[in-house]
């Protein structure tokens, strides 16, 4: 989840913080971020709203392009 990490980052949000909004682990935020988990879709949802972008760039990186 590359635009996890990277939309974290920008907003200058530790892992720790945005694991106590989500209500989740920080280890899971840095297993998320660091591909050796997946989240549900229901938390995908959730961070989704939560940074305020589309579950494309929280997957990619990057926002979806119509082909």
């Amino acid at each position: 989840m590359k635009g996890l990490r990277e939309i974290r980052k920008k907003r200058n949000l530790n892992q720790q913080k945005v694991a106590l909004d989500l209500n989740i682990s920080r280890e899971s935020i840095s297993y998320y971020e660091n591909g050796q988990r997946e989240p549900s879709l229901a938390l995908l949802v959730q961070m989704s709203r939560y940074f305020n972008v589309s579950i494309d760039y929280l997957i990619t990186g990057e926002d979806f392009k119509k082909r």
